[in-house]
Formats: structure tokens, sequence, C-alpha cells
């Protein structure tokens, strides 16, 4: 006798419609999603489809990609194509967006225009973590993790080996054009003059193009280079001009006049920086209008954190080692973790004893120690005040950030690193620099205290991110664009903190 099974088939007919809410469990993530995106406060979301023409397809509810969006990063999935790929393949997810399919472009589109608005997306759901009573700005701890770029190494290029390429490519373009003139003579003579002429040959193509993608990257850097001499002189120029009215032992005429040659100098060299600036960036223009298309995007907006400038030499030329990638040219080559170099960015996240994040950007730059300042700052705002206690390691250490601490009321327990205490160790009758003093303070019994949370703070929340969340690099290009995508990993990680505190359901809406 033949087992009974139950029926199986692939064609089954619903009596009566499905409720799409019966396939997942009332406690699912999804839930919890889509209830905080309906809290969330739209109106700068919403204020951009203002302006479109109400006439042709109506588009699709900006809670819905936004929900759609967070959900997707709460599970790992940043990519466009395969979140579209869950809205047909994964029951959660088809379930949230309410069994609606958006394109893939569609999506990018959305995350890509509302970058910006993810900040204060951010800071909505830190206040919802606030009012659950998961937000104690009471400690708080700062560090840095390096997340990949969306771009090779590989493609990165220093300015020494640029001008060795440009010259060489222009050698090898200069004979191919001659080659290609003298086999069209040859063709006319043998053939008629049955040719357009302009035809060019595909190695002539590939090699122009590549001389025009280096052309435009070392005009950039040069740019950049310039740029950052003439700040360098003008920040040189203020200082010197606050020393000498502070200095009351020189003679007032004598410093009246060395300031005023000192200041004319200085501005001469800055404004020849900015002229050999303006010069680069037209270059850069005009090497990108050559090609065919636009091979470099554009240079993203500065965020708070300090930007990396590129480094030059006394004539205000990028030194020969100062690299740019093709692909992303605000990228920078860092040492990862692991030890490895990448392509990456520096991320910055405060984090309270709880695990949430609090304040939170991205920098080009890899060392931490000027990140310290504009983050307590973002604290400060976020939070409403600065922390009591503050905690990072010896990549935050210098004098003027301990001095800012003091100044600040903030007890700080910054790591001077055990090779920087034995070479800076001071000898009897030396007043106390501010590494002896905060050396002295991690020495007692509350900074061993305070400092040994440093590990459980920031450190595992940079677990959950790139393991669990899955997200080790980035899917945008352009520091920009990469500092609203961290924003709204940022905003995932909490929204996961509060979802699995299961303290949402006591968070009013209003």
């Amino acid at each position: 006798m033949a087992h009974r099974f139950r029926p199986w088939t692939t064609a089954q007919l619903y009596l009566l419609p499905p409720a799409l809410n019966d396939w997942v469990d009332d406690d699912h993530l999804i839930h919890f999603v889509a209830d905080v995106v309906r809290t969330l406060d739209m109106s700068e979301i919403e204020a951009t489809y203002l302006d479109k023409d109400p006439r042709g397809a109506v588009p699709y509810d900006p809670r819905m990609l936004l929900a759609l969006l967070v959900y997707s990063y709460c599970r790992g999935v940043t990519s466009s194509r395969k979140i579209e790929s869950a809205t047909w393949e994964d029951v959660a997810t088809r379930v949230l967006v309410g069994d609606q399919h958006p394109d893939h472009t569609v999506v990018s589109e959305f995350r890509r225009k509302h970058l910006d608005s993810f900040r204060s997306l951010f800071v909505e759901v830190l206040r919802m973590c606030a009012r659950s009573g998961l937000v104690k700005v009471g400690r708080v701890a700062l560090d840095g993790t390096k997340v990949r770029a969306n771009a090779s190494k590989h493609k990165a290029m220093s300015y020494g080996r640029m001008k060795k390429t440009e010259r060489r490519l222009k050698k090898e373009v200069a004979a191919l054009l001659a080659e290609a003139e003298a086999l069209d003579r040859e063709e006319d003579r043998l053939y008629g003059k049955e040719r357009r002429g302009d035809e060019l040959p595909e190695e002539l193509r590939r090699r122009e193009t590549r001389l025009a993608r280096i052309q435009q990257a070392k005009a950039e850097l040069e740019a950049e280079a310039a740029a950052a001499r003439a700040e360098q002189l003008e920040s040189r120029a203020e200082a010197r001009e606050d020393a000498i009215d502070e200095d009351d032992d020189l003679p007032p005429d004598a410093g009246k006049k060395l300031s005023r040659q000192e200041r004319r100098r200085l501005e001469r060299l800055a404004q020849k920086s900015r002229k050999a600036a303006e010069k680069a960036r037209n270059k850069a223009n005009q090497s990108s209008e050559t090609s065919r298309r636009s091979v470099l995007p554009q240079a993203s907006e500065p965020t708070d954190l300090v930007r990396h400038r590129t480094k030059f030499d006394r004539h205000g030329d990028p030194t020969e080692k100062a690299q740019r990638n093709f692909t992303d040219p605000d990228s920078r080559i860092m040492v990862m973790g692991s030890g490895a170099f990448e392509q990456a960015y520096n991320c910055q996240a405060m984090v309270t004893d709880e695990q949430i994040i609090v304040a939170t950007d991205v920098s080009n730059q890899a060392p931490d120690t000027q990140q310290m300042v504009p983050m307590l700052l973002q604290t400060e705002k976020n939070c409403g005040a600065l922390p009591d206690v503050f905690l990072a390691d010896n990549g935050y250490f210098s004098g003027a950030n301990v001095e800012y601490c003091e100044a600040a009321g903030i007890d700080a327990y910054i790591s001077v690193g055990r090779k920087r205490w034995e070479e800076s160790r001071p000898r009897e009758g030396v007043d106390r620099p501010p590494l002896v003093r905060m050396y002295d303070r991690l020495q007692t019994e509350a900074g061993r205290e305070h400092y040994a949370r440093r590990k459980v703070m920031p450190e595992p929340v940079f677990g959950q991110i790139k393991h669990p969340m899955g997200f080790d690099r980035f899917s945008l290009r352009g520091l920009r664009k990469v500092r609203g995508e961290w924003n709204l990993v940022a905003t995932c990680h909490n929204l996961l903190k509060l979802y699995r505190a299961g303290r949402f359901r006591h968070v009013s809406a209003t």
C-alpha cells in the first residue's frame, strides 16, 4: 500500500485573497521597521516630489522605499539589484513593500537623491533610543574603523608615475597618429578617397582615453596641493600677526614693520598658489571635455571631519608619492585592521555604554587625532550636552586634545601608548605636560575602571556592523555619498539595538 502524503503543487490557487501579514510573525523585524518609518518626519524627502509634474506614472510611497532600504541594510543587502530581487524572492521583504516591486533604478535613485536626509533620520532614531532609555551620555567612547571603498587600490596612481606615464602615452599616441596618417595616405593612393578620414584605430582610442584620465587626475592633484598650500600660508600669516599683536616686548614700529612685510610675502605666495589651483582645475575640466564621457566624478562637499590634504613640496606641487584613485578620487589607500592595504575611508563612531551610536561621520584621512574635537561637538549637538567621561585609544592622543577636554570639563581617558610615554617621560622638576597628566590619570583606580570599558563599547559595534549586518564595503563613491551611506548604516544599527531591547512599544508616535 502506497504511503499517503499531503498534496503538493506549484499552481495552488487561493479560495480567498491572502493577507500578507499572515506570512510573517507579529514580532518580525519588518513590522518594527514599518512602525518606525511611519513615525519619522519625512517632510524633507517628500518636498522633493512637489516640483515633479503630477502627470504620468504615480511614484512609489517614499516611506515604503525608505523602509525597504532600512530593512535591506539591516539584513546586509546593499546592492539595489539584490534589493529588487528580494521584493520578489524574500517573503518578509515582499510583505514589507506590500507586494510592490520597485525597479533597482528606482531604489538606487531614491538612495542617491536623499543621502543628505539620512543625517536627520539618524538623529530622529537616536532620539527614539533616548526616549526608550537606551541613551546615556554620561560615558562615551570614540573609535574609528576603516571600511573599503567601492574602488580597487590597483586603480590608484602616484603623481610621479602619472608624469612618467603621461610622457610615455603622449609618445605612443603621436606614433600611432603618424602611423594612421601614413596608412590613410597609402589607402587613398590605392583605393581612392573613400574613407571619411576621422576613424581612429582601437589601440589609439584606448591610449587617448587613458591619457585623458591620467591628465585629469594629475591636474586635480595639482589643484588640491595648490589649495592646501594657499590655506597653509594664510593660516601662517594669521598666526604670525596674532603673535606679534600679543608680544609686548617687541617695539611697536618694528613689530608693525615685520608683520606687514611678512604678511605681504605670505599673501603673494598664497595668491600664487590660488592661481595655480585655478589653472589646474581649468586643466582638469578641459581634460574631461576631451573624453567622450566624464572619467572622474565631481569632487564631493567637505564634511565636518578633517579631510585628507594632498602633500606638496616647497613649490606647491604634489609630492611624487601623492596618489589619486581613478574610480573614487575621494578614497585613500589605508591600512586595514588585518594589516592589508586597501582603498578605504575612515569611519568614526561615538558610542555609549549601551552600544548606541550618538555621533558618526566619515573622513578620507587615515589618522584619527584631528577627528576627536569634531566628533565631541557633534555629540553635543545630537544629545544636547558634552559627555561627562570620554574614552579613546592612543590614535586620538595629542596635547591639544587633552587640553581641549580639560577646558571643556570632560573627564577624558585617552591612551598615551607605552612607546610614546617612555620617549616623553619628564625629568625631575619639569612642569607636567599633557602626556604626563593623562598618563597619571589612566593609572588611577577610576582611570583603569573607565578605560577597561572602551573595549566593550565601540569595538563590538564595528564588529556587529561588519559581520551580522555584513557591511564591510561601501556601495557608493565619493565622500558626500559615502557619508550618507554610513549615516544609514549607523541608523540601522541603532534601530536593531532598539528592536532587540524590546522597548519600541513605549515610544509614542509624536
